[in-house]
């Protein structure tokens, strides 16, 4: 069934000029949603219709009475009209469990994000050093 305008979605977030035949779309589907609204970078595209999508939050310690930076990490679904790409800044809502692990939806596409591909080839390689140390460590023992 494919439906000739997008349908509003009751969030201020501009339907996409493409068109998709996903039934799992808030637009051109019949998904509604509701619940939580997070902005975050996608990650990851490599699984079909999934994107990983990451974002920061601070949280407070109450010993040291300071904030942390962690990463939080959502499976969203990826919808064909949307098609959002590594690197992309998007805005994700909550629906219904769409999977074992997907709660989340993209809804919209607000840009691409500075620096991303540094970023993640910072992350690969702090992740690859400390392996490196470890190996050459029994050697001095």
């Amino acid at each position: 069934m494919a439906k000739t305008e997008a349908r509003n979605i009751g969030i201020a977030a501009e339907a996409p000029k493409q068109r998709c035949a996903d039934v799992k779309c808030p637009f051109h589907g019949n998904l509604s949603t509701r619940g939580r609204r997070f902005t975050g970078t996608v990650t990851s595209t490599k699984t079909r219709k999934t994107a990983i999508v990451e974002f920061e939050r601070l949280h407070f310690l109450k010993k040291y009475e300071r904030y942390e930076k962690r990463r939080t990490k959502l499976k969203v679904h990826n919808t064909e009209c949307i098609n959002a790409k590594d690197g992309d800044i998007v805005t994700v809502i909550e629906c219904r469990p769409l999977s074992k692990t997907k709660n989340f939806v993209i809804i919209q596409k607000l840009g691409v994000e500075r620096g991303f591909r540094e970023k993640m080839e910072g992350r690969e390689a702090a992740k690859i050093e400390p392996k490196k140390a470890e190996a050459e460590s029994p050697e001095a023992a």
